[in-house]
């Protein structure tokens, strides 16, 4: 029997306040170091998408966020580099959430800090910069 095509799953939070996004400066991880992203993780077994955004962000950034409240912005879909993983991404947005934000991660994680969204930093990462310029222009798919 041929086995199936498998793809790797991310989920990301486009946390907006008052025009500036928060991003998170990856270290340690091996990938990307060094540059900024935004909150995420990967879907893990027998979760779905939403739930996997609701846990990796209180993981991450100790927020507190509800599905109902999770507003999927954009989706991408992405070739593995150098071969790794094809990833399909789901960029969800959230305005409510409880709790105070807390870089939850400094093993994985420089720092986590607001930015103007119209002056992004310029280490950070080209796929992330798409997915935030989708949303602002109701994109709601690409492929990279």
């Amino acid at each position: 029997m041929k086995q199936r095509y498998k793809i790797t799953t991310a989920v990301y939070l486009l946390l907006i306040k008052e025009n500036k996004i928060l991003l998170s400066l990856r270290e340690g991880t091996g990938y990307m170091d060094g540059m900024y992203s935004l909150p995420a993780g990967h879907l893990e077994a027998n979760e779905s998408i939403a739930d996997a955004c609701v846990r990796e962000i209180k993981e991450e950034i100790n927020i507190d966020v509800k599905k109902e409240d999770l507003k999927l912005v954009t989706t991408m879909f992405r070739k593995g580099e150098n071969g790794g993983d094809d990833y399909s991404d789901f960029f969800f947005m959230c305005e409510n959430y409880k709790g105070e934000l807390k870089n939850n991660e400094p093993n994985k994680c420089g720092e986590i800090k607001f930015f103007e969204i119209d002056n992004l930093p310029q280490n950070i990462i080209k796929y992330i910069k798409i997915a935030i310029n989708n949303s602002n222009n109701n994109i709601s798919y690409c492929e990279l």
